[in-house]
């Protein structure tokens, strides 16, 4: 086992470990040894090379490593592979800001197989940074053997999937209003269409429709006046009313519905007249003049008609709905139930891909629609059917990918019937786990409950193509499931699937001859990463019998914005072909925002690069900061460069400092015994030591709780119980044993202590290894040697995760000490409070508790809680009515929510408690008072300490009060001054950089050599005890003998006094009274001559020369006896050794 330096750097320290992991070939070396074990599978949701990775990116990375991990430890095989999205939006979106393209056309004009190459060549542009970025996080994942969403194998395999939905009836083609970007040219699924809302100001305008045959008109209200040329029908609701009235101001007619008159005008009683009111129904088939005159031809279908459905609502608008059914999912419903539009035919739609008006609409022609609604509102002004024009804030769906407005569109396009089996959707489930549970049960649930059909088609060109085959008319359909298919049924011979090799494929018609082409569509992106279970696999064209065995997944993890996107995809793709859910296991974590709540932007600047926080503090910090965070609960985590750092400062640096002692001390063990230390497991069980069996016992506590909690995938509960751990193995255990283990109780005890410490510190290293693989690895690689060569491995991560002693586990002394640091942590904040510092001693601290038991465990443990207070004693009672008084008050709020008017009467009771119905409730936690229970939420429990609150300082907890006397006598300055001289001594020792056990003496002088003084006594009174502390004797600068070499000298002031110290080498020091006796006037020349000898050489012989030296002075013999004539330390010679 080698020393450990002082300081560390962690990042440093893991390039290391990197360099040392890919020596060893670590990750396939853990492949390797599981193989055989039991599978477990896990899937990568394939991110985009095209852009570089984010922190959600390295946070749901993080808690994939884990896991997987964490599932090797316990005896699983975990290949582990990544995948890359190369398909869809993102890829086209690139090209087409590179090479200015905005239209189809553009793309046409260029030819899709040179477009497509243009993709093909960028989509791993960022693979080589994504390689290094993954590496640096220490994720073990196999990116060399990774899958690709556009190689030939995955895209076969999602042609069988679709061919396997088709034949079961489970898609079709047909139109359907959809969110639709112009500036992609392609239709939106429905939840990709709520990944981007933005608040917008648009125009609201109220246009009148007045009945054909009358002198009133309808009035529709609208915020997309780009739709009004499409308008068809208007909608009124059958049920409500609606009001015939005169408007005073601009002297017409008008119907709209009753409730929403208010909202067209400030005054109704002054500004209109009303003439009568109707339900709606009674307006239903009226006809109405319509705005343009560019779809007359729909009237013969019924167009321009009044017709009801109760969509229609009182809360916006007037109660009247203007459909264009082009452009509205309701408007297309109420149509083709009224017969206006007939389902799956030719629908009135006079809007380009790109988003521009047809000729169809003359006046307009070749306007971006949104561009067009100032030209389309001053056309109806001038034509006398504007009533008033305004504007609106609200919340508006844009393009997740262009950042451009969506529009809602009628497209043709491919659907899977969702709605169909959305019963068998919302049963499977139930049968996965989502960690946390809220999202499955509530969100995602909702979301199924709500499902539509989903389109998955794009009028796109870099994805998978469709693999279906039609008529001109589609008369006649034929779905390709495989190469293997297409080349049978073309004659063709198939080396990729992309749109420029298979657009030109024909089948000939088996049935008719006639030849059969491609449509156009590709897969939306989303269906081909729904489907990389079987693709990845190359199922079921390869892998069949193992992709079998590991489906469903055991785990998946990805963020919150999957609910609508990848979890729905996977679990509507494996319920369509196999009726179960995709996965077991699924932790949701939440996003990740700048510090200041807002989105992370490279433009502001508002986030660290994550290549910095690598550099400056670690992986092992970033980890620990996400996963021990509320972001894997699925709540947001607003990144903090300080949280990273406090994790070094708060966790890793006195995880280390412990490590560090360990070794120090083992190594010094090692010296003074001459041999290796060597770890006894069963040593560690023998130990009577109260700390010893405590952190044993939490130890094993740990080892079941995390193995529980992982099993269940709660890493919200497990990170802070580790967490918590290493504060009590460094604040508690090392700090309250630091005497044992350093050999001054004796090489026994610190045998058995070095022992614990270390079975302590190797299982928190197999435990920690999924969380924190780099430190941990550091650590192991020294700590095993400790270990028999039998049992070490080359990797702390070829470690099994511990199991639990079980004859080590101790709920009693747990409790025991759990008590015990609460009280020491009272007594610190009544110090706190007071002003005290610990250094300071005072008399007694008393504790209260009702408990016996307790009292009596605190009782065993006393001494620590003297040593932490710095109290002479601790005195225990269970008399909590001696010391306090305590009254209850109602919780005022709570109370009347829940009783109302009884509330006042309860809160009389309540404060009428007598201290022994008070005792009664914080026993059970409830009582009951006027026939009611109430809990502590509704009662508030007020103590009030009855004693001397000037001498005394009380703290209590729920259920433990401390009583601190504050009182400083004579005597406990004095010991107060003996701890102030001891903290000065070690930070002088520190500074010198001194080992312990390095041969140093301390002098000392205070003030002008004033050895009156109250600091002067205190040295002297407490020289043994300061000893003990610091390994040296303090000595006064007078027996300070000049040759000595001094190696620091510090000054300091203590309590007002000024305090010297300095640290000096052994030197000799001479008896000048028995050298006078002997040696008379040459006295003073034997002196000089024993003190310019070498002292190492010459102390390194008297053991054989029986403590004496000799030597000639003058041609005269000398002969001096240790302990008579000198001294070989001013401590032995002032008797102090």
């Amino acid at each position: 086992m080698e020393d450990v330096p002082e300081r560390i750097s962690f990042p440093g320290e893991e390039e290391k470990t990197l360099k040392y992991w890919d020596e060893i070939k670590a990750f396939e070396t853990c492949l390797k040894q599981s193989e055989g074990k039991p599978e477990f599978s896990f899937y990568d949701g394939p991110p985009f090379a095209t852009g570089l990775p984010h922190y959600g990116h390295l946070l749901a990375g993080t808690i994939k490593d884990v896991v997987t991990r964490y599932a090797h430890q316990t005896g699983h095989h975990v290949p582990r592979r990544f995948g890359w999205d190369c398909h869809g939006l993102p890829i086209e979106f690139e090209i087409d800001k590179i090479h200015g393209i905005k239209t189809r056309d553009d793309v046409l004009a260029m030819g899709i197989p040179k477009y497509n190459k243009l993709c093909r060549d960028i989509v791993m542009k960022y693979s080589t940074e994504w390689e290094a970025v993954v590496k640096r996080l220490g994720r073990w994942i196999d990116m060399k053997n990774n899958y690709k969403t556009m190689d030939l194998s995955f895209m076969e395999s999602v042609w069988w999937v679709f061919k396997q939905m088709h034949e079961k009836d489970l898609v079709y083609r047909g139109f359907k209003v959809m969110p639709y970007s112009t500036s992609c040219t392609t239709p939106l699924s429905n939840f990709e269409a709520n990944m981007a809302y933005k608040e917008v100001s648009d125009p609201a305008v109220y246009v009148s429709f007045p009945l054909e045959g009358e002198e009133r008109a309808l009035i529709a209200w609208t915020t997309t006046p780009w739709t009004l040329p499409s308008n068809l029908a208007l909608c009124v609701n059958p049920d409500m009313e609606y009001t015939y009235y005169h408007d005073v101001q601009r002297k017409k007619d008008f119907i709209i519905m009753t409730e929403r008159l208010a909202a067209l005008y400030k005054n109704p009683a002054k500004d209109i007249q009303v003439k009568g009111t109707m339900k709606g129904q009674e307006l239903a088939g009226k006809k109405y003049k319509p705005l343009f005159n560019y779809f007359l031809k729909e009237a013969e279908k019924g167009a321009f008609t009044v017709v009801t459905d109760t969509y229609v609502t009182a809360e916006s608008g007037t109660g009247v709905v203007h459909c264009a059914p082009a452009f509205g999912e309701d408007d297309y419903r109420v149509c083709v139930k009224s017969g206006i539009v007939v389902k799956g035919a030719d629908i009135v739609c006079p809007v380009d891909p790109n988003g521009r008006f047809t000729s169809d609409v003359k006046d307009f022609a070749n306007v971006y629609v949104k561009d067009a609604d100032k030209e389309i509102i001053q056309t109806l002004k001038k034509a006398d059917r504007l009533v008033q024009a305004g504007s609106i804030v609200h919340s508006y769906p844009f393009c997740w990918r262009s950042d451009t407005p969506l529009i809602y569109k009628a497209v043709p396009s491919w659907f899977v019937k969702v709605e169909s089996f959305k019963d068998r959707l919302l049963e499977n489930n139930k049968k996965s786990r989502w960690v946390p549970e809220f999202v499955q049960e509530k969100r995602f649930h909702n979301w199924l409950k709500d499902a539509r059909d989903w389109a998955i088609s794009r009028n796109r060109y870099w994805g998978t193509p469709l693999p279906v085959w039609t008529s001109e008319n589609y008369d006649e359909i034929v779905v390709i499931g495989s190469v293997a298919e297409l080349e049978e049924l073309s004659g063709v011979k198939v080396h990729d699937l992309h749109r420029e090799t298979v657009d030109d494929i024909v089948i000939i018609s088996k049935k008719t001859g006639n030849k059969l082409r491609r449509i156009e569509e590709v897969f939306d992106c989303w269906f081909e990463s729904g489907s990389m279970p079987y693709a990845q696999q190359h199922y079921p064209f390869e892998n069949k019998d193992l992709f079998e065995k590991v489906f469903p997944a055991d785990f998946i993890a990805e963020g919150l914005d999957q609910t609508r996107g990848w979890f729905y995809t996977l679990l509507v793709i494996a319920v369509a072909l196999f009726d179960k859910p995709p996965f077991k296991n699924l932790i949701v974590n939440g996003l990740v925002l700048a510090a200041d709540g807002k989105k992370m932007s490279k433009r502001l600047k508002n986030y660290p690069d994550p290549k910095f926080i690598f550099d400056e503090y670690g992986s092992d910090a970033l980890r620990l900061y996400m996963v021990n965070s509320p972001v894997v609960r699925a709540e947001t985590l607003k990144f903090n460069e300080k949280g990273v750092k406090d994790i070094i400062k708060d966790v890793f640096l006195p995880w280390f400092n412990a490590y560090r002692f360990f070794v120090q001390n083992a190594l010094r063990l090692q010296k003074a015994e001459g041999k290796q230390f060597e770890y006894n497991a069963a040593l560690s069980l023998s130990s009577d030591n109260v700390m010893d069996k405590w952190i044993l016992a939490s130890l094993q506590s740990l080892i079941l709780f995390v193995r529980q909690e992982m099993e269940a995938y709660r890493l919200y509960t497990v990170l802070p119980k580790l967490v918590s751990f290493i504060n009590q193995l460094t604040n508690w255990y090392v700090r309250l044993n630091r005497r044992r283990i350093k050999g001054t109780v004796g090489e026994k005890d610190a045998h058995l202590s070095l022992n614990i410490l270390f079975e302590v510190l190797l299982n928190l290293c197999k435990v920690m290894a999924p969380f924190t693989p780099f430190f941990t690895e550091y650590m192991y690689r020294n700590l095993s040697h400790v270990l028999p060569a039998s049992q070490r491995k080359d990797s702390v991560h070829y470690e099994e995760f511990p199991q639990a002693r079980k004859e080590a586990l101790n709920p009693a002394i747990e409790t025991a000490v759990g008590h015990m640091q609460e009280v020491i942590e009272l007594g610190r904040a009544a110090r706190d409070r007071r002003k005290l510092p610990v250094k300071t001693p005072l008399m007694d601290i008393r504790v209260v508790h009702p408990d016996i038991h307790t009292l009596t465990a605190l009782g065993s443990l006393q001494n620590y809680i003297v040593e932490e207070l710095n109290v002479r004693t601790v005195s225990l009672t269970s008399e909590e009515g001696t010391y306090v008084s305590i009254r209850a008050e109602p919780e005022r709020e709570p109370l009347g929510k829940r009783f109302k008017k009884l509330a006042s009467d309860l809160g009389k009771a309540i404060q009428a408690l007598s201290h022994g119905e008070l005792k009664d409730f914080l026993a059970k936690g409830s009582i009951d008072i006027l026939g009611n229970s109430l809990s502590p939420e509704e009662v508030r429990i007020v103590r009030e300490f009855k004693g001397d609150k000037t001498r005394y300082e009380a703290a209590w907890s729920s259920n433990i009060l401390t009583i601190l006397d504050c009182y400083e006598d004579e005597e406990l300055k004095s010991e107060g001054l003996y701890r102030e001289v001891v903290n000065r001594v070690q930070r002088l020792r520190k500074k010198a950089g001194l080992q312990p056990g390095d041969p140093v003496e301390l002098f000392y002088q205070v003030g002008e050599n004033n050895n009156n003084s109250a600091l002067a006594k205190s040295i002297k009174t407490h020289q043994a005890k300061l000893f003990t502390a610091t390994t040296v004797h303090p000595i006064p600068y007078s027996e300070r003998t000049l040759p000595a070499v001094n190696l620091l000298t510090e000054k300091y002031e203590v309590d007002g006094e000024k305090l010297e110290l300095s640290l000096a080498n052994y030197a000799f020091h001479v008896n000048p009274v028995i050298l006078k006796q002997k040696y008379g006037a040459d006295a003073e020349d034997v002196a000089t001559a024993l003190l310019s000898r070498d002292y190492t050489r010459t102390a390194d012989s008297l053991q054989g020369n029986q403590g004496i030296i000799k030597f000639v002075l003058n041609g005269k013999p000398v002969e001096l006896k240790e302990g008579e004539d000198f001294f070989r330390t001013a401590a032995q010679k002032l008797h102090l050794v």
